[in-house]
């Protein structure tokens, strides 16, 4: 399995699942910042039609490429169904934001053999690993 340094570098298309509208909060300001860093970022949101100007769907598998990572900014509760939906359409790895924990969740990752993240902000790691896709 993948770390998560590994994980980001080698990621260059990710879906936010939960990215908000809202300029301040982190399911916003996370998949922006990434952005301008030089990943394409999906915004996953049934209530948005765009974010940050990039046109979102309502769910995973409303999207019609393939996704590297799947970030999730939704409680641990909904972890589970965000894991499942991501082992549907293939996703190699599940980032799960800061906060965010799922003992299921994990256990359905690793059975399905993909990658799994928790409780790690893909901003934060961006920065410490002095990541970007603008090349």
């Amino acid at each position: 399995m993948r770390d998560a340094q590994q994980i980001l570098a080698e990621a260059r298309v990710i879906a936010v699942v939960g990215a908000s509208r809202d300029p301040f909060k982190a399911a916003h300001t996370v998949p922006r910042q990434m952005l301008r860093h030089g990943w394409r970022i999906i915004p996953v949101n049934p209530f948005a039609d765009e974010i940050f100007g990039v046109k979102a769907v309502p769910t995973l598998a409303d999207i019609d490429e393939p996704v590297d990572l799947v970030d999730v900014f939704r409680p641990a509760r909904d972890a589970v169904d965000v894991v499942r939906q991501a082992i549907a359409i293939k996703a190699p790895a599940v980032w799960l934001q800061s906060g965010i924990v799922s003992a299921e969740a994990r256990r359905l990752a690793e059975e399905a053999g993909i990658d799994y993240v928790e409780d790690r902000c893909l901003a934060v790691e961006r920065a410490v690993g002095n990541l970007t896709r603008l090349s």
